[in-house]
C-alpha cells in the first residue's frame, strides 16, 4: 500500500456554482427521477490487467463487454496507492488537503473537516451503502456509517487480516476466505470468499432499495486484486503454468471480480433499473503483479509517480444519461468524480463545499467527448516520508503534468504525446515547460502544507476493529476492560505534537 496526489488547479465554468445543499429533481436532464448510481472499484489492478485493454491472458469478458457500452476515459488518473485515491474519490479534492499522506500510522485517516461525497448524495435523497473496502480511519467518527454511507458492509484496516501499529488494522485472525466483517455496526461472521461476498451484500441491498423506489448509491470498493492472493482454487488454477503462481493467483481475482461484476449488471437488466443506473468501474492505482505479463507500454507500477503507477481505466455507462461506446482522450482524474455525481444527482452544493472541491464536472464530457477541456495540472506525491521529514520530501516521487508534458521528481520531463513510455528524458528541450510546471508545483505544495492534519496524530494502542471485536466475542488484551466498553466509546486520539512513531 502507499499514496499518492493529484491537484487541479480551478478553471472557470468547471466547479459547480450551487448556493445551497437541497434536492433538484431531474436537474441530470434524464427525466424526474435522478439514476441509481454504482461505483465498483478494485485494488491494485492494473490498466493492462483486462482483455479490453490488451492483456494477453486474463480473461474478463464482462468487463470488456461493458467497456464496449461506456464512455471510456483513456487518460484518468487515480492516486498510486489505495487510501489516497478512494480519498480524493470521496472529497473531489487531492488527498494530502484530507491530511491523507500515507495508508497507514493514522495518516489514511479522512479528516473530519471533509464532506464525503456519500453526504452530499444523501441530500438528494439518495440512500448510500459501501460494500468493501474503505480504508479511510478505523476509529468511530472516522467509519462510513458517521460519513454518510446508511448500509456499511466492510473489512478494516486496508486489507482483509492486515494489521499495522495505531488505528489501520482489521478484524484478529481475517483471511479473504470466511472473513469476519463490520456490518451496520456488529461484525458477522460469514462464509466464502471475500469479493462474493461484498457483490452478494452489494447486490441484496441494491434490491431492497429498488423495491422502495429510492435511489440509490452502491460504492463496490474491493480489496481484491490485492496481496495476499488468498483465494479457492478454482478460480485461478487455470492460469497456472501459463503465468508464475503469485500472478495466476492474481488474475483469478480479477477474473472473480469480473464475474460478479458481470452478475450485478445481469441484475440490473432483470430488475428492469439499468436505464436509469449510472455504473462507474475503476481501479485505485497502477498495477502489481501482473505489470511484467503487460502493462500497456507505460512506465512505473503502483507507488511510482509515472504513468503506470496513475493512470487507470475509467468506464462509465449511462443508457438513460448519454450514449456509449465511444472513448474520451481528455485529462481526467478521480477528483472529477465528486461534482460529476453532484451534477448527475441533482445535489447542490454550499459555497462551503465548493470551496473543498477542485475537480471538474465530466457530464459535459460523458455527453460528448469532443466537448471543450481545457488544459489543466495533475499532480502526483507518493508521500509516506518519515515522520518529521515533509520538507525534505517536496520532490520524492512526485509529478506534475499536464495533456503532453510531466515532470517527474522534479529531474524528469517526458513528451506523453510522442513518447508515452517515457523512455527519453527532454528535460533540456523544453525550458519554458519545465519553469510552469515547476511554478504550478510550488503553488500546489504551499497550498497543502497548512492541511497535512494526521502529521503529528496519537495512534490508539489497540487496533479499533480489533477492540470490537474482542468486545463482541471476547478474547484479547485486557478482555475484561473491553467487555466493559459501550463500541460508541472509542473514539478518535486527540492531535498531539509529540508523535508516537
Amino acid at each position: 500500500m502507499s499514496s499518492t496526489y493529484l491537484f487541479a488547479r480551478r478553471s472557470a465554468g468547471y466547479w459547480l456554482t450551487f448556493a445551497a445543499i437541497v434536492w433538484a429533481s431531474g436537474s441530470s436532464g434524464a427525466g424526474e427521477k435522478p439514476p441509481n448510481i454504482i461505483i465498483v472499484i478494485s485494488d491494485d489492478v492494473g490498466y493492462g490487467d483486462f482483455g479490453c485493454l490488451g492483456s494477453p491472458i486474463v480473461r474478463t469478458p464482462a468487463t470488456d463487454a461493458f467497456a464496449r457500452q461506456a464512455v471510456r476515459f483513456t487518460q484518468f488518473h487515480v492516486s498510486p496507492t489505495c487510501a489516497p485515491t478512494r480519498s480524493a474519490m470521496m472529497t473531489g479534492r487531492h488527498e494530502f488537503k484530507n491530511g491523507v499522506t500515507h495508508t497507514i500510522l493514522e495518516r489514511e485517516r479522512l479528516t473530519l473537516k471533509a464532506t464525503t461525497i456519500a453526504q452530499v448524495l444523501k441530500t438528494a435523497q439518495y440512500t448510500t451503502g459501501i460494500f468493501g473496502k474503505w480504508h479511510l480511519g478505523d476509529e468511530a467518527a472516522y467509519r462510513p456509517e458517521r460519513r454518510g454511507f446508511d448500509e456499511v458492509y466492510i473489512h478494516g484496516g486496508g486489507g482483509i487480516g492486515q494489521t499495522y501499529p495505531g488505528s489501520c488494522g482489521d478484524a484478529p485472525g481475517n483471511t479473504n476466505l470466511n472473513p469476519a466483517l463490520w456490518h451496520n455496526g456488529r461484525f458477522e461472521k460469514t462464509q466464502g470468499y471475500c469479493t462474493d461476498l461484498f457483490f452478494g451484500q452489494a447486490m441484496q441491498w441494491i434490491d431492497s432499495q429498488r423495491q422502495l423506489e429510492k435511489p440509490f448509491f452502491a460504492y463496490v470498493s474491493l480489496n481484491a486484486a490485492h496481496d495476499p492472493h488468498v483465494l479457492p482454487k478454482g478460480y485461478y488454477e487455470h492460469y497456472l503454468g501459463k503465468v508464475p503462481d503469485e500472478t495466476a493467483k492474481f488474475y483469478g481475482m480479477i477474473e472473480n471480480i469480473d464475474t460478479n461484476f458481470g452478475t450485478l449488471l445481469k441484475k440490473l437488466q432483470e430488475w428492469g433499473i439499468e436505464q436509469n443506473t449510472l455504473v462507474v468501474f475503476l481501479t485505485d492505482n497502477g498495477g502489481t503483479a501482473g505489470v511484467p505479463i503487460y502493462n500497456a507500454g507505460m512506465r512505473g507500477t503502483k507507488g511510482t509517480p509515472y504513468q503506470g503507477g496513475t493512470r487507470v481505466p475509467s468506464f462509465w455507462r449511462w443508457p438513460g444519461g448519454f450514449s456509449g461506446g465511444v472513448d474520451c482522450t481528455a485529462l481526467t482524474a478521480h477528483i472529477d468524480m465528486f461534482s460529476t455525481l453532484a451534477e448527475i444527482a441533482g445535489a447542490k452544493l454550499s459555497d462551503e463545499i465548493q470551496q473543498q472541491v477542485e475537480g471538474r464536472n465530466l457530464l459535459p464530457l460523458l455527453k460528448n467527448p469532443q466537448s471543450e477541456w481545457p488544459d489543466r495540472f495533475l499532480v502526483t506525491h507518493l508521500g509516506r516520508w518519515p515522520h518529521g521529514q515533509v520538507a525534505e520530501a517536496k520532490f520524492a516521487k512526485c509529478s506534475i503534468q499536464n495533456r503532453r508534458f510531466t515532470l517527474v521528481n522534479n529531474a524528469e520531463l517526458y513528451d506523453l504525446q510522442n513518447d508515452p513510455g517515457e523512455s527519453k528524458n527532454v528535460i533540456t528541450e523544453h525550458s519554458d515547460v519545465v519553469a510552469q510546471l515547476r511554478a504550478e508545483y510550488d503553488v500546489w505544495w504551499e497550498s497543502v502544507q497548512r492541511l497535512l492534519v494526521n502529521e503529528d496524530v496519537v495512534a490508539p494502542k489497540i487496533n479499533p476493529f480489533k477492540e470490537l471485536y474482542w468486545k463482541q466475542f471476547g478474547g484479547g488484551p485486557d478482555a475484561e476492560l473491553l467487555k466493559k466498553m459501550d463500541p460508541a466509546s472509542i473514539v478518535p486520539p486527540k492531535a498531539s505534537k509529540k508523535a508516537t512513531k
